[in-house]
């Protein structure tokens, strides 16, 4: 079953951009990134979803986030699926952080349980087709409106997701949908600032996201919106 190994974002800074992402949340590898001066405006067409076990945990990112220089789109609130917020980080990328907890259960801590990478995409179902034919299995299915991807096992270690196999889930969502929840506008024109490393690629979907082979993740070019 083909996976999501790495997760590049090509940013102009990427020194700068990886403070950020040791200051607000933790990461190390899972997310790499590359320098580009490419032009982007308005919504890249893509979401990283931090998804946390209460809503302590939300606030402690969100507010390590905005401490770290990220923009606050969407104040964390409860919702009709649990707690969430959403941030923009200095090179642009829109993160959000949820849980579909409305309680809190202990203390704050700084664990991310899952990482999923959506794609606002033009069409879910025939993407959702497109990524089928490419070895992805589908987890999650709500029609016209969202797919989830199975994370699977770590084409290069064998582990599961749950064991720290596959770093990053893969979902899609309507492009105007993923927008309205983001807090954005759904426009945008130049790159997507995005590669995706995996054993499914190469290749490019039908709304411009490009994948290329996990063994040579982080080195591939631009990608248009």
């Amino acid at each position: 079953m083909a996976t999501i190994e790495t997760v590049t974002l090509e940013v102009a800074d990427p020194a700068a951009a990886d403070r950020f992402h040791a200051t607000a949340f933790g990461l190390d590898t899972r997310i790499r990134l590359r320098a580009s001066e490419a032009p982007t405006t308005g919504f890249r067409g893509f979401t990283l979803a931090l998804t946390v076990s209460q809503p302590a945990d939300v606030n402690g990112f969100i507010d390590s986030a905005l401490d770290a220089g990220a923009t606050s789109l969407k104040p964390a609130a409860k919702s009709l699926w649990g707690y969430g917020g959403v941030v923009q980080a200095p090179d642009g990328t829109i993160w959000k952080i949820a849980t579909s907890a409305k309680k809190d259960t202990g203390p704050a801590t700084r664990k991310i349980d899952e990482i999923v990478l959506l794609l606002g995409v033009a069409d879910v179902i025939a993407s959702k087709r497109f990524y089928v034919g490419r070895g992805l299995a589908v987890a999650k299915s709500f029609s016209r409106v969202y797919v989830e991807f199975a994370a699977g096992e770590s084409p290069v270690t064998g582990e599961s997701a749950a064991t720290g196999g596959s770093p990053v889930k893969l979902a899609l969502y309507r492009r105007r949908a993923l927008a309205k929840d983001l807090g954005v506008s759904p426009e945008g024109t130049g790159t997507h600032g995005l590669l995706i490393g995996g054993d499914a690629g190469p290749f490019t979907d039908p709304d411009g996201f490009a994948w290329e082979a996990a063994s040579l993740a982080g080195s591939a070019g631009h990608h248009q919106a």
